[in-house]
């Protein structure tokens, strides 16, 4: 565990956004997710599976892409994804209200499967249908 939240990381964001090294993701912004609110929280992962999702999913007509990201504050399992749909938190997924520190991209990422992806795209649009935002923001 971290001095920070419940995990070392490394962690990973996956979003359409193109950022720099060093860049800080800052809160406030719009979500890359449900109806591009104002984020009240930044989210990641330690997981390349579900920065996958994120990048594949994220708002915005620009290529997937996921960064390695460094929190800057305190941190805490993201309601979202865990207990709520998983027991515990198998995402290894959390959130924050400070910024992340962008400390590289990962490049040779993998996309999932085209069946896959429409499958989730198909799971998601029943949940906005039903008034389910898929991210509490």
């Amino acid at each position: 565990m971290s001095d920070l939240g419940p995990d070392d990381g490394p962690f990973y964001h996956g979003t359409r956004a193109a950022l720099r090294t060093g860049e800080l993701i800052k809160l406030g912004r719009h979500s890359n997710f449900g109806q591009g609110h104002r984020a009240n929280f930044a989210y990641f992962t330690a997981t390349m599976d579900a920065a996958t999702w994120g990048a594949e999913l994220a708002l915005g007509g620009g290529p997937g892409r996921i960064y390695i990201v460094e929190p800057t504050g305190p941190f805490e399992d993201d309601p979202n994804l865990t207990d709520k749909k998983y027991p515990g938190n198998p995402t290894r997924s959390y959130r924050t209200r400070e910024p992340l520190r962008v400390t590289g991209e990962v490049a040779d990422w993998q996309p999932h499967p085209p069946e896959a992806l429409q499958a989730m795209r198909d799971n998601l649009a029943k949940l906005k249908r039903q008034g389910v935002e898929a991210i509490n923001g």
